[in-house]
């Protein structure tokens, strides 16, 4: 799944009627359309203030490029890796450690 990310306070919705979250484990939680059932975000109690937005939830054009590939090794025969960007056969990093 492509996802990008931001502060939650930069995060603007038109509408959050049909948004539901559910907390699969303690301080974990994904955002889902409760109509149709898509991601569209998760957040840690671990990275306070940051959210991941999924990115096919955006509106065209979004501007943004692909800077990793993870989970490499869990990509099926159809899928093509791009070689110009950084791979990583799993999760390379604690996500936590990225935000300042």
């Amino acid at each position: 799944m492509a996802a990008t990310g931001c502060d939650d306070s930069l995060l603007v919705l038109e509408s959050n009627s049909s948004l539901s979250w559910y907390e699969p484990a303690p301080g974990i939680f994904y955002g889902f359309c409760g109509a149709c059932g898509s991601t569209l975000f998760w957040r840690a109690d671990a990275i306070p203030g940051w959210i991941s937005v999924a990115a096919g939830s955006l509106d065209r054009p979004t501007g943004l490029t692909t800077e990793e590939a993870w989970w490499t090794s869990e990509a099926s025969d159809y899928h093509v890796l791009d070689p110009t960007i950084e791979s990583f056969e799993t999760e390379p990093h604690d996500p936590a450690e990225e935000v300042s």
